[in-house]
């Protein structure tokens, strides 16, 4: 093929294209075409090599890639050369010898100031402008060998150590003096004397650590902001062995590794945790218990929750642009305390429970939740509490839209939160006509990013006398017609409806707490007081309904019988019906008693109030709700859990293709994997070497995983280590 363009070449030429030919010889190059040499300079001319590329490149059929391969010199150079050339032509890949070229050296005690640079953690950025050389000479360095980067770094042969087994583990801690496992024992007594503010960390080299796959959370459990407002809320701990970041990441690995309650920690190796900690061994369960009780004392669960809630939302303003509220039941099984009772649904039964209140974000992840005082109902709950919190959220001048099911229906609501920027969706309350069904087109969305058809109609209602609003219905297959209500006019009928049914997916997400996370568990069965003037239903006007409801049946029960004796009277012995009054006259004697009854009691009944206190009703030392301090606390670690296992659940995406369905699961076992923890003081890294999983798609998973976590070059909180994560 190359003949027949290109017919007279020189023994020795290479072809780069079916349209051009190099021919090296006697240290020069010539270029050839069809109609012969066209170009030609010595190799050792650097401006006349740098000419060529804008030359061959610009006026024949050669590209930038085609031309690098024939002379074995980097692609981006031909581009840049190229670039130059066609902009400013040939003058400008004239290289002034003449300025100064300093930036781009690197002399002995340059790169030695870089190496001490990579190594404090610097990135090629920051070291290169404090050396005052340019970030491509690092690389080139790096490339070269000359230093090492922090992948260098990590590949490089490290001296090796002997990791304890777990074997060795055990026999060490049952030969410790002052209990399984407490092997510090120098800082167990400094904290006994209250001389020690807590304990530091300290990692040394162990082989097939249980629970150790919860340290690859812990870069996303510092995103989301957990030791950062623990600090921020509770400053610091009582003087002890263990203090306030020992207890977060005790909870937060519990939470991960679906140890639910404290109790449970039992069952676990004390020791094998406490090495994930970077100390000698876990908290047990009563010292837990007590620091759970200080930070309960302190009052600071709001003051946590509110900071998580500010952190998350300032980091994506838009996913405040849509909430999911829902009320979650947790119901009371004791018998020691009388609580309110509300329905709850999961059981189809009526129970004494308390409703927590959950906003998430457009994602259905959680962004905070408030506790009723006694199952306010849901609207009560959105004016009171939610709104406020939503609008302090948002900030001034920004709507957010509130999507809920139909026990916050109201339309005077709407009204007022439309006017002050917030919106809602939610389905509409109450009966309504059917439409035509042709009335309703096919609309395409995406959910999950699978495409869904939906049989959707819209049109504009009014509810109140100058307010509209946006009615969209969807048309199932069964006939049945389900409305929606928005006061959104700016997005389509097909986002008003996915976002709509999205609202599963926070029933999904109680679920999936529930279940995984022990969402319902009472940390403590303790009790708080309660509101003595909180206004309850009066009972006294219940029993009064129930006595005129009473009276009501005996008295049609007295009609009927008075009216069947009527219709069987024997006229014969009673023509008229005034004979037949007398005698049957206790029957209607009766019946002018009960009217008279009737009438008087519900006079009685407009007089009794609807509510009054409750304190009215019960002792006041009776009137309790469980302690919400510690709930709030705990419920916030779950949040940042979830939020960071979500994180993880996002990153490994790409690895499975039916990622919805099997990613938190995987994530679940990678937590459990063990693994190699070495510690290396010197270049201050911390290696965690995962064992291999049970199938080669996992293995593949976990290491794309790590590599990914590794960008984050995360160090060990209260330890100057840098996490490297591997897999086999």
């Amino acid at each position: 093929m190359l003949q027949s363009y290109i017919p007279f070449l020189p023994e020795g030429a290479k072809p780069i294209n079916s349209h051009v030919a190099i021919y090296r010889h006697d240290e020069k190059i010539e270029f050839f075409t069809a109609s012969g040499p066209i170009y030609a300079c010595r190799e050792s001319d650097a401006y006349g090599v740098r000419l060529a590329q804008g030359i061959i490149v610009s006026q024949t059929e050669t590209t930038p890639a085609e031309y690098a391969k024939a002379l074995n010199i980097n692609r981006t150079t031909v581009y840049r050369n190229l670039d130059k050339y066609q902009q400013d032509g040939p003058l400008a890949l004239v290289i002034d010898k003449k300025s100064n070229r300093n930036a781009y050296k690197l002399n002995g005690k340059t790169k030695r100031q870089v190496q001490t640079l990579l190594n404090k953690g610097y990135s090629l950025k920051a070291a290169a402008k404090q050396a005052g050389i340019t970030e491509g000479c690092i690389r080139y360095a790096i490339k070269q060998g000359t230093i090492l980067g922090k992948k260098q770094q990590d590949e490089k042969p490290q001296p090796q150590q002997r990791l304890k087994s777990a074997s060795d583990r055990s026999t060490e801690d049952s030969n410790c003096a002052i209990g399984i496992g407490a092997n510090r024992e120098v800082e167990r007594f400094l904290a006994s004397t209250g001389k020690l503010i807590e304990a530091t960390p300290r990692f040394t080299a162990n082989e097939g650590v249980r629970h150790a796959g919860v340290l690859l959370a812990l870069p996303a459990l510092a995103r989301v902001g957990l030791l950062e407002a623990g600090r921020k809320a509770y400053g610091a701990l009582h003087k002890g062995f263990y203090g306030l970041q020992s207890v977060l990441l005790t909870l937060s690995f519990m939470a991960l590794l679906r140890i639910k309650t404290p109790e449970q920690l039992k069952k676990c190796n004390p020791g094998e945790l406490g090495i994930v900690l970077g100390l000698d061994r876990a908290p047990e369960v009563k010292t837990l218990r007590r620091k759970l009780k200080e930070m309960g004392l302190r009052h600071k669960a709001g003051t946590f929750l509110s900071s998580l809630s500010e952190r998350w939302v300032n980091q994506d303003k838009d996913q405040i642009g849509f909430t999911y509220i829902d009320g979650h039941v947790r119901a009371y099984n004791g018998r020691q305390h009388k609580l309110p009772k509300t329905h709850v649904a999961r059981r189809r039964l009526c129970m004494s429970a308390t409703t927590d209140f959950w906003i998430n974000d457009a994602k259905c992840e959680p962004l905070f939740f408030v506790t009723a005082e006694a199952n306010d109902s849901l609207l009560s709950m959105l004016e009171k509490e939610i709104v406020p919190g939503l609008k302090k959220l948002a900030g001034e001048g920004n709507r957010v839209t509130l999507v809920f099911d139909r026990e916050g229906w109201s339309p005077n609501s709407f009204e007022k939160w439309f006017k002050s920027d917030i919106d809602v969706i939610t389905y509409r309350k109450g009966r309504y006509d059917p439409w035509p069904e042709e009335y309703f087109i096919e609309v395409e969305s995406q959910v999950r990013g699978k495409a869904v058809k939906y049989l959707l109609g819209e049109r504009s209602i009014k509810i109140n006398e100058h307010f509209w609003l946006r009615e969209v219905r969807r048309l199932c297959d069964d006939g049945h017609q389900t409305s929606i209500i928005t006061t959104r006019q700016d997005i389509g009928c097909e986002q008003v409806a996915q976002r709509m049914f999205f609202r599963w997916n926070q029933e999904n997400f109680f679920r999936y707490m529930r279940e995984e996370y022990a969402l319902d568990h009472l940390v403590t069965n303790n009790v708080e007081p309660a509101d003595v003037e909180r206004l309850v239903p009066n009972p006294e006007k219940k029993e009064k309904r129930k006595l005129i409801n009473g009276l009501k049946r005996e008295l049609e029960k007295l009609k009927k019988e008075y009216g069947d004796k009527a219709f069987q009277n024997d006229e014969t012995r009673c023509p008229t019906m005034r004979g037949f009054n007398i005698a049957n006259s206790g029957y209607k004697k009766k019946i002018f008693e009960l009217e008279k009854e009737i009438k008087r009691s519900t006079i009685e009944l407009k007089q009794i109030p609807d509510r009054i206190a409750v304190k009215h009703l019960m002792a006041e030392h009776e009137i309790v709700r469980l302690e919400t301090e510690r709930k709030m606390f705990t419920d916030g670690i779950k949040m940042i859990c979830y939020r960071a296992e979500t994180c993880l659940f996002n990153l490994i995406m790409p690895f499975f293709s039916r990622n919805n369905d099997e990613g938190r699961a995987f994530l679940k076992s990678v937590f459990q994997q063990p693994a190699d923890i070495v510690p290396d003081k010197e270049r201050r890294i911390m290696t965690v070497k995962f064992h291999t999983m049970s199938t080669p798609r996992a293995n593949r998973a976990l290491k794309q995983l790590c590599d990914v976590m590794n960008q984050e070059s995360y160090v060990y909180p209260g330890t100057r280590m840098r996490l490297a994560f591997t897999a086999e």
